[in-house]
Formats: C-alpha cells, sequence, structure tokens
C-alpha cells in the first residue's frame, strides 16, 4: 500500500485534534495526529501496543503513573491497556504505530 499524503484527508476530532491514517495492515497501521497548542489527547487505554513519535512541537505525555515533556524528534512507547494521553505544549504532530490495527479508526 502506497499513501500520498495529499490524497488522505484529516478527520477532525474537536478540540483542536485531528487525525489521519496514513496506512495499514491486519498487523499495523501508521497515524499521524496534529494538535493544537493546548489540546489534549484524552486519557485512555486499548489493547494495541503503540509506538509515537514526536515530528513536530512539544508535548506533555502521561503513560500510566508518569508525566514527561517530550519535543521535536523524541519517541515513547505505550504498552497494550497502559492508561496514556497528552498535551499540546506547543502546536505538535505525533506519528502513531500500532499493533494491530486499530480497527476503530477505520470507517466502514
Amino acid at each position: 500500500m502506497i499513501c500520498h499524503s495529499d490524497a488522505v484527508a484529516f478527520e477532525d476530532l474537536g478540540q483542536g485534534v485531528k487525525r489521519r491514517v496514513l496506512s495499514y495492515a491486519t498487523e499495523l497501521m501508521m497515524v499521524e495526529v496534529i494538535f493544537e497548542e493546548g489540546a489534549l489527547g484524552a486519557l485512555h487505554s486499548h489493547p494495541h501496543s503503540q509506538i509515537s513519535y514526536v515530528q513536530e512541537g512539544e508535548l506533555e505525555v502521561y503513560l500510566g503513573e508518569s508525566i514527561v515533556v517530550l519535543k521535536k524528534g523524541d519517541t515513547f512507547y505505550v504498552e497494550p491497556h497502559l492508561v496514556h494521553g497528552v498535551k499540546a505544549l506547543a502546536p505538535s504532530t505525533l506519528v502513531d504505530v500500532f499493533t494491530p490495527q486499530r480497527e476503530d479508526f477505520l470507517k466502514s
């Protein structure tokens, strides 16, 4: 599967957060998420493993009981079922990779 980014629209999730699925297969998915300054990625958990790359900006990242500030070029890993979320301290972009794919992100 090839993804030309200009051919994939963002989904507006509201409150300063937009997301688009870039590529996926049954066992893997890559997603781009854009946050306006001050926007929240609400605390949540899921059964998927996740690795996130901070492509732009600066984020306060909540991983279980830990809180860390990450900036452009940093990464973090989220183990399955760990409660996590982010707060954008500046306009920010995350590239999230999930295994297996997030079926809930796919439209029917």
